[in-house]
């Protein structure tokens, strides 16, 4: 099934449109930066530019960066304060009159990578963290989604919640070398096992680029993957999320 995945982050709103079945992004990737202020109306806009960019006229599948319940955004995430108990769907529905799915981003990219990608026949536990301005984590047992984990928002031991400490956003702004941002990301990996004990995490974002240069730098002796799709994992985990959702 081809469907259009949109993958909302904090610096930028990517989409294509999606072979479900195989992963392969069939058009072009089209990026829009994200507006600032990221209020409501403002993304709505922004994702109305998105479909008729494509000139789609069918279901979309989006991934958005902050938990979503039932198409409903429980937390403002990075975007704006004004996102809180909006029902995302429903708003980008009424955008651009189409069918709109929307769940957490980082869920999404792990729904990709875990059908289709690094965690591909991975039966155990599986996290994958996406890490950019924020980081977003999601949670899968035998293949399947555990909804809304939300790794980066643990409290660091310096009483901060820890994606305010070791995000990629954070490692540009404080002008962090690889290595100082990568002790940082490895006492998250570090509680991460503590806590769960995964067989596999899978490292996903815009970070995931770089994971050859820092690797190294990490202590944690958790079997770690970097992304098989990189940072279209949220695009086509959105396609995919749609079209299992139109499924039912």
């Amino acid at each position: 099934m081809k469907i259009l995945g949109i993958d909302v982050g904090g610096s930028g709103i990517k989409a294509a449109i999606v072979n479900t079945k195989t992963g392969e992004l069939i058009s072009e990737r089209h990026r829009i930066p994200t507006p600032k202020p990221a209020t409501p109306e403002a993304i709505a806009k922004t994702i109305k530019n998105m479909t008729d960019y494509f000139n789609w006229d069918k279901p979309v599948g989006c991934s958005f960066p902050t938990t979503i319940v039932n198409g409903k955004c429980i937390h403002t995430g990075n975007l704006s304060e004004k996102w809180l108990n909006i029902k995302v769907d429903e708003l980008f529905n009424k955008e651009t009159t189409l069918p709109f799915y929307v769940s957490n981003d980082a869920d999404l990219a792990g729904v990709a990578e875990v059908n289709l990608g690094a965690g591909k026949n991975e039966k155990e536990v599986v996290i994958v963290i996406t890490v950019g301005t924020g980081i977003g984590s999601g949670l899968f047992h035998k293949g399947k989604l555990i909804p809304n984990l939300e790794l980066g928002k643990l409290l660091h031991s310096n009483g901060e919640i820890i994606e305010y400490y070791a995000a990629d956003s954070v490692r540009k702004k404080e002008n962090l070398s690889l290595k100082e941002w990568a002790l940082r990301f490895d006492e998250l990996l570090a509680y991460t096992k503590i806590v769960f004990s995964p067989s596999l995490i899978i490292i996903g974002g815009g970070i995931s680029k770089k994971y050859d240069d820092f690797k190294h730098h990490l202590n944690t002796n958790i079997p770690i993957k970097v992304a098989k799709f990189k940072n279209n994992a949220g695009i086509i985990g959105a396609a995919m999320y749609a079209h299992n959702q139109i499924k039912k």
